[in-house]
């Protein structure tokens, strides 16, 4: 029950919306802030979530909702900086490396990247877990040194701080045990109620689609998409949104220290296909939303720039980038199990695996193995022999392996030689303000 001097109850509140009414600002503004009191009940705002979930919410509710998130906590400013502010958020999948290449190369173009990042959950990796592979790397900041940091080497990959929108960490952790995560509402002011109020100027979504991630449909995606697209835009941030491919693990490597080793050798002018198309899309993005849609982040990657970039924000960060990176002590081949063409490979399983062994966490509070992964021999439209290794599990502890091969049962199909995989591009849709 609420106290009697507060102005709304929330199950009154609870009723609009699950009658399908829209709820007025007032009353988005007051349950928040009640919420991160503790005067609304986590179970009164599971009803919520999961009305919220079946009814849906108006664009302007979403950006009221959105507002309300960012108004519990503190707001970044980088206006002080020399250089224009550009910033990506990934939707999260398998072998999605992709910020610790991008990060350097747009700083090395110009542009400042105050990237935060997270921690991984299931079979999606996080940005955090990766680069404290990395010896002596430190993922916390004070606002101040993160300020220091963009001014001297212009990128940081760091965690938020507790102060940015604690009303969204209390209500993801809720969502995650009450069946409301998928609700594009929530999932939307989530992501969009800490990229606003971190105060980036330009923002690229990176929203994945496929059996890895998140969101398994394309229309379920572009939603989201121009759902965040909106939120970014009627709050002043020049937002867009990519729509990219995840049925596939991105790039050769599933794991911590195999993906950061993958991330070097982008940044060293190699590295696998996919993984440098979509850095160098992202980048593009980046640089035009910020304003430098004349420099081609190409020619950074390939002339050292975004190299040298990448250790100097590792060596701000108290990181060796010369380091050895951690090696798995185990590892176990997966054979191919017949002659012909690899025409499917399942990022969900191969991300299940990965997990399985070590690489990602059941729970917040677990441990992750920093060596722990899976290394692909062979993407689909490659051709493979019976026997052959396709994939190489990486794991501290062999008892792991069982179950890792478990979720990789199904993962590969192989075709007759002379087949082609499905065609899929890598990019699939760009949603835009308007």
């Amino acid at each position: 029950m609420t106290d009697r001097t507060e102005p709304f109850d929330a199950v009154d509140v609870i009723r609009t919306k699950r009658d399908g009414g829209r709820l007025p600002d007032e009353q988005i503004d007051w349950v928040l802030d009640a919420y991160t009191r503790g005067v609304v009940a986590d179970e009164q705002m599971s009803a919520l979530a999961m009305a919220i979930l079946l009814n849906g919410m108006e664009r302007a509710e979403i950006a009221r909702w959105t507002a309300a998130m960012i108004a519990s906590g503190e707001r970044m400013d980088f206006s002080s900086l020399s250089r224009p502010t550009a910033d990506k958020h990934s939707t999260g999948g398998v072998g999605d490396k992709i910020t610790l290449p991008l990060a350097p190369l747009v700083a090395a173009c110009g542009v400042a990247v105050p990237q935060l990042s997270g921690r991984g959950l299931g079979h999606t990796g996080g940005t955090l877990d990766k680069l404290e592979a990395i010896p002596g790397w430190r993922a916390a900041l004070s606002n101040e040194e993160m300020l220091r940091q963009l001014e001297d080497v212009g990128a940081v990959i760091c965690q938020a701080g507790s102060g940015l929108a604690p009303a969204d960490r209390k209500l993801y952790a809720l969502r995650d045990v009450t069946g409301t995560v998928e609700a594009i509402p929530l999932i939307a002011s989530s992501i969009m109620s800490k990229k606003i109020a971190e105060g980036t100027g330009a923002l690229v979504l990176d929203v994945k689609v496929g059996s890895g991630a998140f969101m398994k449909d394309v229309d379920a995606a572009r939603e989201l998409a121009r759902t965040m697209v909106d939120l970014g835009t009627d709050a002043g941030v020049r937002t867009v949104a990519l729509l990219t491919d995840m049925s596939t693990p991105l790039g050769l490597t599933a794991g911590n220290a195999l993906e950061v080793r993958e991330s070097v050798e982008v940044l060293a002018g190699g590295g696998p296909q996919d993984v440098v198309e979509l850095t160098l899309a992202l980048a593009r993005e980046m640089l035009a939303g910020a304003g430098k849609d004349d420099v081609d982040p190409a020619d950074a990657l390939a002339d050292g720039r975004a190299m040298d970039a990448w250790r100097r924000m590792i060596a701000a960060q108290g990181g060796d980038p010369d380091a050895a990176l951690p090696v798995a002590r185990e590892t176990e081949q997966v054979l191919a199990p017949a002659d012909g063409v690899l025409v499917g490979l399942d990022a969900l399983a191969v991300g299940v695996a990965a997990w399985r062994l070590g690489a990602g966490r059941a729970r917040k509070e677990d441990v992750v193995q920093a060596g722990a992964g899976v290394e692909l021999h062979a993407k689909p439209g490659a051709v493979v022999r019976a026997g052959e290794p396709i994939m190489t599990l990486h794991t501290d502890t062999p008892d792991r392996f069982a179950r890792a091969l478990d979720a990789l049962a199904d993962a590969v199909t192989i075709a007759p030689e002379g087949s082609r995989p499905p065609e899929q591009p890598l990019v699939i849709d760009r949603v835009a303000a308007g």
